[in-house]
């Protein structure tokens, strides 16, 4: 990707165990493994097991960041 393709990018310089993080101190576990239903926030949730399961699934990412993007965009 090109500078100008990030520049539009709102989650550009953002990593994904950040996001997470945020979004975890934001609703907590059960709120968002009731928002978006993945056992690794349900099931004994930490940041490195939902890293695990996102870095394996991208669709599940990617509901992940637009929840993110939903949540923390002005």
């Amino acid at each position: 990707m090109s500078i100008t393709t990030q520049k539009n990018n709102p989650l550009h310089g953002k990593t994904l165990a950040y996001v997470v993080t945020q979004l975890s101190e934001h609703y907590g576990w059960a709120e968002l493994g009731y928002l978006l239903r993945f056992n690794c926030f349900i099931k004994d949730p930490s940041v490195n097991s939902s890293l695990k399961f996102l870095r394996k699934n991208e669709w599940a990412r990617k509901q992940v960041e637009q929840l993110y993007l939903d949540t923390f965009s002005a």
